[in-house]
Protein backbone atom coordinates (compact mmCIF):
# COMPACT_ATOMS: atom_id res chain seq x y z
CA UNK A 1 0.00 0.00 0.00
CA UNK A 2 2.85 2.35 0.89
CA UNK A 3 6.23 2.63 -1.56
CA UNK A 4 9.46 2.92 0.72
CA UNK A 5 9.93 6.68 -0.37
CA UNK A 6 6.59 7.43 1.56
CA UNK A 7 7.39 5.04 4.43
CA UNK A 8 10.77 6.91 5.00
CA UNK A 9 8.43 10.31 4.61
CA UNK A 10 6.44 8.99 7.36
CA UNK A 11 8.68 8.24 9.28
CA UNK A 12 10.21 11.39 9.34
CA UNK A 13 6.90 13.02 10.67
CA UNK A 14 7.29 10.37 13.27
CA UNK A 15 5.04 7.45 11.94
CA UNK A 16 6.01 3.30 12.21
CA UNK A 17 4.68 1.16 9.49
CA UNK A 18 2.93 -1.67 11.11
CA UNK A 19 2.89 -4.13 8.16
CA UNK A 20 1.68 -3.61 4.92
CA UNK A 21 -1.04 -1.07 5.75
CA UNK A 22 -0.93 0.11 9.19
CA UNK A 23 0.36 2.32 11.55
CA UNK A 24 1.17 3.66 14.97
CA UNK A 25 2.12 7.47 16.01
CA UNK A 26 2.45 8.41 19.71
CA UNK A 27 0.05 11.04 20.49
CA UNK A 28 1.10 14.80 21.97
CA UNK A 29 -1.36 14.23 24.88
CA UNK A 30 0.60 10.89 25.65
CA UNK A 31 3.84 12.92 26.02
CA UNK A 32 2.12 15.42 28.07
CA UNK A 33 0.57 12.62 30.33
CA UNK A 34 4.15 10.82 30.53
CA UNK A 35 5.53 14.13 32.02
CA UNK A 36 2.59 15.01 34.02
CA UNK A 37 2.14 18.03 32.54
CA UNK A 38 -1.53 17.36 30.55
CA UNK A 39 -4.10 14.85 29.40
CA UNK A 40 -6.62 13.68 26.45
CA UNK A 41 -10.18 15.07 26.57
CA UNK A 42 -10.85 11.67 26.24
CA UNK A 43 -9.54 11.07 29.57
CA UNK A 44 -11.77 13.93 30.74
CA UNK A 45 -14.52 13.34 29.04
CA UNK A 46 -14.38 9.31 28.86
CA UNK A 47 -12.13 8.06 31.64
CA UNK A 48 -9.45 6.58 28.82
CA UNK A 49 -5.80 6.81 30.50
CA UNK A 50 -4.11 8.70 27.32
CA UNK A 51 -0.63 7.09 28.78
CA UNK A 52 -2.07 3.42 27.81
CA UNK A 53 -3.57 4.67 24.46
CA UNK A 54 -2.20 3.42 20.68
CA UNK A 55 -3.24 5.61 18.38
CA UNK A 56 -3.22 3.76 14.92
CA UNK A 57 -5.04 2.42 11.80
CA UNK A 58 -5.56 -0.65 10.51
CA UNK A 59 -5.44 1.03 6.83
CA UNK A 60 -3.66 4.10 5.68
CA UNK A 61 -6.10 4.60 2.82
CA UNK A 62 -8.98 6.84 2.95
CA UNK A 63 -11.79 7.81 0.58
CA UNK A 64 -11.90 11.56 1.50
CA UNK A 65 -9.42 13.75 1.28
CA UNK A 66 -10.53 16.46 4.12
CA UNK A 67 -8.83 20.09 4.40
CA UNK A 68 -8.50 20.08 7.56
CA UNK A 69 -6.62 16.60 7.77
CA UNK A 70 -3.26 16.52 8.85
CA UNK A 71 -1.86 13.13 7.06
CA UNK A 72 0.64 13.46 4.43
CA UNK A 73 -1.17 14.20 1.06
CA UNK A 74 1.06 11.40 -0.61
CA UNK A 75 -0.93 8.29 1.28
CA UNK A 76 -3.30 6.61 -1.47
CA UNK A 77 -7.04 7.57 -1.27
CA UNK A 78 -9.00 4.58 -2.64
CA UNK A 79 -12.76 3.68 -2.09
CA UNK A 80 -12.71 0.29 -1.47
CA UNK A 81 -9.74 -2.55 -0.69
CA UNK A 82 -7.96 -2.70 -3.82
CA UNK A 83 -4.59 -3.88 -2.77
CA UNK A 84 -3.93 -7.93 -3.07
CA UNK A 85 -3.21 -8.94 0.40
CA UNK A 86 -3.76 -7.69 3.90
CA UNK A 87 -2.35 -8.85 7.66
CA UNK A 88 -3.79 -10.69 10.03
CA UNK A 89 -5.42 -9.26 13.20
CA UNK A 90 -2.90 -10.79 15.37
CA UNK A 91 -0.45 -8.83 13.27
CA UNK A 92 -1.32 -6.08 13.27
CA UNK A 93 -1.86 -5.94 17.28
CA UNK A 94 1.02 -7.54 17.80
CA UNK A 95 3.33 -5.54 16.05
CA UNK A 96 1.43 -2.23 16.90
CA UNK A 97 2.37 -2.74 20.34
CA UNK A 98 5.74 -3.41 19.43
CA UNK A 99 5.87 -0.36 17.69
CA UNK A 100 4.50 1.63 20.30
CA UNK A 101 7.01 0.37 22.83
CA UNK A 102 9.92 1.11 20.54
CA UNK A 103 8.53 4.76 20.20
CA UNK A 104 8.37 5.46 23.64
CA UNK A 105 11.86 3.98 24.43
CA UNK A 106 13.93 7.13 24.38
CA UNK A 107 11.58 8.53 27.52
CA UNK A 108 13.37 5.91 29.45
CA UNK A 109 16.16 8.35 29.36
CA UNK A 110 14.01 11.53 30.65
CA UNK A 111 14.24 11.95 34.48
CA UNK A 112 10.88 14.05 34.37
CA UNK A 113 8.94 10.81 32.95
CA UNK A 114 6.47 9.26 35.41
CA UNK A 115 8.39 5.90 35.48
CA UNK A 116 5.27 4.31 36.93
CA UNK A 117 2.86 5.68 33.50
CA UNK A 118 5.83 4.72 31.47
CA UNK A 119 6.10 0.97 32.36
CA UNK A 120 2.32 1.42 31.95
CA UNK A 121 2.50 2.50 28.73
CA UNK A 122 4.37 -0.15 27.30
CA UNK A 123 1.79 -2.30 27.54
CA UNK A 124 -1.60 -0.17 25.98
CA UNK A 125 -4.60 -0.91 26.75
CA UNK A 126 -6.67 1.16 24.71
CA UNK A 127 -6.61 1.21 21.01
CA UNK A 128 -7.65 4.50 19.07
CA UNK A 129 -7.66 3.77 15.34
CA UNK A 130 -7.85 6.97 14.66
CA UNK A 131 -4.76 7.97 13.51
CA UNK A 132 -4.89 8.31 9.53
CA UNK A 133 -7.17 6.96 6.83
CA UNK A 134 -10.32 5.06 6.94
CA UNK A 135 -9.42 1.67 9.26
CA UNK A 136 -12.93 0.50 8.25
CA UNK A 137 -11.39 -0.58 4.69
CA UNK A 138 -9.54 -3.38 6.71
CA UNK A 139 -10.91 -6.45 5.19
CA UNK A 140 -10.69 -8.23 8.83
CA UNK A 141 -11.78 -5.01 10.77
CA UNK A 142 -14.43 -7.29 12.29
CA UNK A 143 -11.51 -9.60 13.24
CA UNK A 144 -9.34 -6.95 14.45
CA UNK A 145 -11.93 -5.38 17.26
CA UNK A 146 -13.16 -8.61 17.97
CA UNK A 147 -9.39 -9.71 19.31
CA UNK A 148 -8.57 -6.54 20.61
CA UNK A 149 -11.61 -6.59 22.99
CA UNK A 150 -10.62 -10.83 23.82
CA UNK A 151 -7.62 -9.33 24.56
CA UNK A 152 -9.09 -7.19 27.58
CA UNK A 153 -8.52 -3.92 24.72
CA UNK A 154 -11.08 -1.02 24.66
CA UNK A 155 -11.79 0.17 20.87
CA UNK A 156 -12.61 3.95 19.45
CA UNK A 157 -13.02 3.95 15.89
CA UNK A 158 -13.63 6.70 14.08
CA UNK A 159 -15.32 6.82 10.83
CA UNK A 160 -15.99 9.86 7.82
CA UNK A 161 -19.39 7.33 7.31
CA UNK A 162 -18.76 6.54 3.63
CA UNK A 163 -19.09 2.82 3.37
CA UNK A 164 -22.59 2.51 5.55
CA UNK A 165 -22.59 -1.40 3.68
CA UNK A 166 -19.55 -2.08 6.08
CA UNK A 167 -20.76 -0.29 9.19
CA UNK A 168 -24.46 -1.96 8.82
CA UNK A 169 -22.02 -5.31 9.22
CA UNK A 170 -19.47 -3.75 11.36
CA UNK A 171 -18.26 -5.53 15.20
CA UNK A 172 -19.36 -2.65 17.78
CA UNK A 173 -15.82 -1.23 18.99
CA UNK A 174 -16.55 0.13 22.36
CA UNK A 175 -17.03 3.54 21.06
CA UNK A 176 -18.10 4.53 17.84
CA UNK A 177 -17.58 7.58 16.01
CA UNK A 178 -18.42 9.28 13.39
CA UNK A 179 -16.99 12.46 11.93
CA UNK A 180 -19.23 15.03 10.03
CA UNK A 181 -18.10 18.21 9.34
CA UNK A 182 -20.68 20.18 7.55
CA UNK A 183 -23.98 21.82 7.60
CA UNK A 184 -24.91 20.43 4.17
CA UNK A 185 -24.34 18.99 1.17
CA UNK A 186 -22.39 21.68 -0.87
CA UNK A 187 -20.01 22.44 2.23
CA UNK A 188 -19.43 18.33 2.75
CA UNK A 189 -18.28 18.00 -0.74
CA UNK A 190 -15.55 21.13 -0.17
CA UNK A 191 -14.62 20.54 3.24
CA UNK A 192 -14.54 16.41 3.26
CA UNK A 193 -13.81 16.30 -0.55
CA UNK A 194 -15.31 12.59 -0.83
CA UNK A 195 -14.51 10.12 -3.33
CA UNK A 196 -18.10 9.26 -4.00
CA UNK A 197 -20.20 11.05 -6.03
CA UNK A 198 -23.02 10.41 -3.66
CA UNK A 199 -20.77 10.74 -0.18
CA UNK A 200 -23.39 13.29 1.46
CA UNK A 201 -26.07 10.57 0.97
CA UNK A 202 -23.52 7.77 2.45
CA UNK A 203 -22.82 10.25 5.55
CA UNK A 204 -26.75 10.16 6.14
CA UNK A 205 -26.75 6.55 5.96
CA UNK A 206 -24.62 6.19 8.49
CA UNK A 207 -26.23 8.75 10.41
CA UNK A 208 -29.08 6.79 9.82
CA UNK A 209 -27.63 3.53 11.25
CA UNK A 210 -25.60 4.92 14.21
CA UNK A 211 -29.19 5.75 15.52
CA UNK A 212 -30.13 2.20 15.49
CA UNK A 213 -26.68 1.02 16.96
CA UNK A 214 -27.36 3.48 20.26
CA UNK A 215 -28.33 0.40 22.51
CA UNK A 216 -25.01 -1.67 21.00
CA UNK A 217 -22.55 1.01 21.74
CA UNK A 218 -21.24 3.90 22.83
CA UNK A 219 -22.03 6.83 19.73
CA UNK A 220 -20.05 9.58 19.03
CA UNK A 221 -20.78 12.56 16.33
CA UNK A 222 -17.79 14.92 16.09
CA UNK A 223 -17.67 18.25 14.35
CA UNK A 224 -14.63 20.00 13.50
CA UNK A 225 -14.88 23.41 13.46
CA UNK A 226 -12.93 25.62 11.03
CA UNK A 227 -13.40 29.27 11.40
CA UNK A 228 -14.82 30.94 8.29
CA UNK A 229 -15.68 27.64 6.79
CA UNK A 230 -17.99 25.52 8.45
CA UNK A 231 -19.20 27.41 11.57
CA UNK A 232 -22.71 28.41 10.13
CA UNK A 233 -26.31 27.01 10.04
CA UNK A 234 -26.23 25.46 13.16
CA UNK A 235 -29.82 24.81 12.89
CA UNK A 236 -28.62 22.08 10.48
CA UNK A 237 -26.30 20.50 12.19
CA UNK A 238 -28.71 20.33 14.84
CA UNK A 239 -31.14 18.19 12.66
CA UNK A 240 -27.77 16.08 11.79
CA UNK A 241 -27.60 15.39 15.41
CA UNK A 242 -31.07 14.70 16.34
CA UNK A 243 -30.97 12.09 12.99
CA UNK A 244 -28.92 10.30 14.71
CA UNK A 245 -29.47 10.46 18.73
CA UNK A 246 -25.32 9.62 19.23
CA UNK A 247 -24.77 9.39 23.13
CA UNK A 248 -22.44 11.98 22.71
CA UNK A 249 -21.68 15.24 20.42
CA UNK A 250 -18.08 16.34 20.32
CA UNK A 251 -17.94 20.28 18.72
CA UNK A 252 -14.00 20.44 18.21
CA UNK A 253 -11.80 23.12 16.86
CA UNK A 254 -9.39 22.29 14.02
CA UNK A 255 -6.11 22.25 14.72
CA UNK A 256 -3.08 24.27 11.77
CA UNK A 257 -0.73 21.15 12.03
CA UNK A 258 0.76 18.84 9.44
CA UNK A 259 -0.11 18.64 5.71
CA UNK A 260 -3.43 20.72 6.54
CA UNK A 261 -0.78 24.08 7.09
CA UNK A 262 -0.64 23.38 2.75
CA UNK A 263 -4.18 23.63 2.62
CA UNK A 264 -5.71 26.18 5.48
CA UNK A 265 -4.68 29.04 7.43
CA UNK A 266 -3.91 30.02 11.00
CA UNK A 267 -6.97 32.37 11.25
CA UNK A 268 -8.91 28.83 10.81
CA UNK A 269 -8.58 27.77 13.62
CA UNK A 270 -11.18 29.15 15.64
CA UNK A 271 -10.61 29.72 19.64
CA UNK A 272 -12.33 28.10 22.37
CA UNK A 273 -15.07 31.02 23.28
CA UNK A 274 -15.78 30.51 19.48
CA UNK A 275 -15.71 26.87 19.85
CA UNK A 276 -18.33 26.59 23.01
CA UNK A 277 -20.55 29.70 21.59
CA UNK A 278 -21.09 27.56 18.24
CA UNK A 279 -21.72 24.45 20.63
CA UNK A 280 -24.43 26.38 22.54
CA UNK A 281 -26.78 27.43 19.52
CA UNK A 282 -26.64 23.51 18.45
CA UNK A 283 -27.79 22.88 21.82
CA UNK A 284 -30.41 25.27 21.68
CA UNK A 285 -31.64 23.58 18.38
CA UNK A 286 -31.35 20.36 19.17
CA UNK A 287 -32.02 18.13 22.51
CA UNK A 288 -28.28 18.14 23.70
CA UNK A 289 -27.18 20.26 26.04
CA UNK A 290 -23.19 21.05 26.69
CA UNK A 291 -22.17 18.55 30.08
CA UNK A 292 -18.43 19.04 29.78
CA UNK A 293 -15.34 20.93 28.06
CA UNK A 294 -11.84 21.11 27.53
CA UNK A 295 -10.03 24.19 26.55
CA UNK A 296 -6.55 23.13 25.92
CA UNK A 297 -8.01 20.78 23.19
CA UNK A 298 -10.89 23.90 22.14
CA UNK A 299 -13.85 20.52 22.21
CA UNK A 300 -17.10 20.84 23.65
CA UNK A 301 -19.04 17.96 25.05
CA UNK A 302 -22.97 17.55 24.50
CA UNK A 303 -25.06 14.76 25.60
CA UNK A 304 -28.97 14.77 25.83
CA UNK A 305 -28.27 14.25 29.71
CA UNK A 306 -25.22 13.67 31.71
CA UNK A 307 -24.79 10.46 32.90
CA UNK A 308 -22.66 8.44 35.37
CA UNK A 309 -21.93 5.65 32.82
CA UNK A 310 -19.78 8.13 30.54
CA UNK A 311 -17.05 7.56 32.53
CA UNK A 312 -15.70 4.46 31.74
CA UNK A 313 -14.26 2.33 34.72
CA UNK A 314 -10.80 0.15 34.42
CA UNK A 315 -8.55 -1.41 36.78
Amino acid sequence: MISQEQTVKLEKQGYRLVGSHSAVKICEWTKKSLLDKNFCYKEKFYGIKCHRCCQMTSCLACSNSCLFCWRDSSTPLSTYWRWEKFDEPDEIIEKSIAAQRKLLTGFGGNDKVNRKKLKEAMEPMHFALSLVGESMLYPKINGLIKKLHKLGKTTFLVTRGQHPEILGKMEMPTQLYLSIDAPNKDLFNIIDKPLFKEGWERSINCLELMKKFKHRTRTTMRITMLNNINMILPEKYAELVNLAEPMFVEVKGYVWVGSSRKRLKEGNMPSHKEVREFAEKIADKSDYKIVDEKEESRVVLLMKENREDRIMKFD
